[in-house]
């Protein structure tokens, strides 16, 4: 029988106990912005598998592993899953590092290492006591769109550490197969890949006789046959053509401008321009393409031999040789960018869309225009140094703001952007695999940079409406954000060709009369002076004006 000093001991020791807890409790506050600790994450997510049913644990995806599904899934998840999980699915967002519990990174092994349907229940049905809210699920209308998200975030596993160490001793024995060797198993995104600029920029003209735009005879500024036109390269601002001499390939001295329909001269400037001209003769036929062009226009080109895998930009330039994946498919034995860190993912794109220099200079005598050594996988860093740029001057590269203004660059306005910054890649708006859009964007341009920003983001614009951001009417060209966010000012290699910029930045007026750089305002009402776009700027009671006096 329990005393009576017995009781008066345990009365006690609950009171202590429960003292104590309220001190910490008054000690540590009640914040949502309070780290939670190891014991209590492992709690709470031992309660929350427990309370899952088991036949909902045990709920196969009818679209695991299909392409289409996970496009379909990214999608919804930008749509209504972004604006707390992040648009790289990591968590990092103004809501998900301020809510408790904190968002979760869906990259994650706490996330990755539940079943299909566990991770279906969750989307479905949510999370009580957390900020996770079930999705709109009436007579069961959002069930096959949901299946769909659980394909995308399983497609966001990272691998394992032994995983790892199986991916690198894969890779280390592997050798390249070409993007053929892909189609068998990837057929749908082969077809897709197959038509983008990607697969095109080189072509051979005994392979494709329709690869010539003009007509050679019309050309009045250096004669040459098409016999001597060994590839062709471009087909899109310009096109250029190569001729092929011992094992290797320069261009020839004129150009097809396609916009303007007419031949130019083709000769890399000796002084002022790109920093390799200054290692080569100024004849043409002294600059061989191989250092100059080839390492980004094609797959796995050989500095020594000069031979490559394939043409144009294949399937493993961006994967890795791919021998031991074809021979046995798995995700450990290829490189996947996708699951990559945000910085090694859009390495994958800055090697080649990019102006820069390998560390060296130099590589075995030759200049190298491109990083000679550097494959997915690697660090980007180690290979290759971006162009600087110095405030105020305005150079061959760069804009006096820092904003490129010469073709390929942009991968180094990119780098300098807040949306970097933040973990947005390349891949969050292109897709290289092939898409119905210009550039290959996953979205038409009015619609894309909404998934992450509008009215309701907090990530903004912080106006009711877009049309008090833009000032513009729907759909109109001005209304649409890269109008003025991503203007074309940057130049294509050709005269009056220009390409968007990707530093994200609002050029005003008055940097174009302090520095010479072009801003969207005029660059759109070309019958207005930067005065009138001041003055215009100035009335807008939702723009800061000290950003438009910048």
């Amino acid at each position: 029988m329990i005393t009576r000093k017995t009781l008066i001991t345990l009365g006690l020791s609950l009171l202590l106990v429960g003292t104590l807890c309220a001190g910490v409790l008054k000690w540590h506050g009640f914040r949502a912005n309070s780290t939670p600790s190891a014991l209590e994450t492992v709690a709470a997510r031992s309660i929350r598998d427990f309370a899952i049913p088991e036949k909902e644990r045990r709920l196969t995806n009818p679209d695991a592993d299909d392409w289409t599904a996970i496009q379909q899934g990214r999608e919804d998840f930008l749509a209504r899953c972004a604006s707390c999980h992040g648009s790289d699915a990591r968590g990092r967002t103004p809501i998900g590092t301020n809510v408790y519990p904190r968002v979760p990174d869906l990259h994650s092994e706490s996330t990755q290492n539940l079943s299909d349907g566990e991770i279906h229940y969750i989307i479905e049905n949510g999370i009580q006591l957390t900020g996770m809210p079930a999705m709109p699920s009436a007579h069961r209308e959002f069930a096959a769109e949901s299946w769909k998200l659980v394909a995308y975030i399983r497609s966001l596993r990272s691998p394992d550490r032994n995983e790892k160490a199986a991916e690198a001793k894969a890779l280390a024995s592997a050798h390249y197969t070409g993007s053929q060797a892909c189609q068998k198993c990837h057929a749908d995104i082969y077809e897709h890949w197959k038509k983008t600029p990607m697969a095109n920029v080189v072509r051979d003209p005994r392979e494709h006789p329709d690869a010539i735009i003009p007509d050679l005879s019309t050309n009045n500024v250096s004669k040459f046959t098409k016999e001597q036109v060994a590839l062709v390269y471009g087909s899109i601002w310009k096109q250029r053509y190569f001729t092929k001499i011992g094992d290797d390939y320069y261009p020839l001295p004129a150009q097809w401008d396609i916009h303007n329909k007419k031949w130019i001269k083709y000769h890399v400037a000796d002084t002022g321009a790109d920093w390799w001209t200054a290692f080569y003769p100024s004849d043409n036929m002294q600059r061989p393409t191989g250092p100059t062009c080839d390492g980004c226009h094609s797959v796995n080109y050989d500095i020594h031999t000069k031979q490559v895998t394939e043409w144009n930009v294949g399937c493993e330039r961006c994967h890795g040789p791919g021998s031991e994946h074809v021979a046995h498919p798995s995700r450990n034995n290829i490189l996947n960018p996708a699951q990559m860190d945000d910085v090694a993912m859009s390495d994958t794109c800055i090697q080649c869309h990019s102006q820069g220099q390998p560390l060296t200079k130099q590589i075995e005598g030759k200049a190298y225009d491109w990083p000679v050594g550097y494959h997915v996988g690697l660090h980007l860093k180690d290979y290759w140094k971006l162009e600087d740029s110095t405030l105020g001057q305005t150079s061959f590269t760069h804009f006096a703001d820092g904003t490129a203004h010469k073709n390929r660059m942009q991968g180094n306005d990119f780098v300098q952007s807040v949306m970097y910054e933040h973990g947005v890649t390349c891949s969050s708006c292109h897709d290289v695999h092939g898409t119905e859009n210009y550039a290959q964007l996953r979205k038409p341009v009015d619609k894309l940079c909404l998934d992450c920003h509008g009215p309701t983001s907090p990530n903004g614009p912080h106006t009711a409406t877009l049309t008090e951001h833009t000032h513009h009417k729907d759909g109109s060209p001005g209304s649409q954000c890269v109008a003025c966010h991503m203007p074309k000012i940057e130049t294509q290699g050709v005269p009056g060709t220009f390409v968007r910029s990707h530093t994200f930045k609002f050029i005003s007026p008055t940097m174009t009369d302090k520095y010479k750089i072009p801003n969207p305002c005029t660059s759109c009402h070309t019958d207005k002076s930067t005065d009138w776009a001041n003055q215009e700027l100035l009335s807008w009671k939702t723009t800061s004006p000290w950003r438009v006096a910048q």
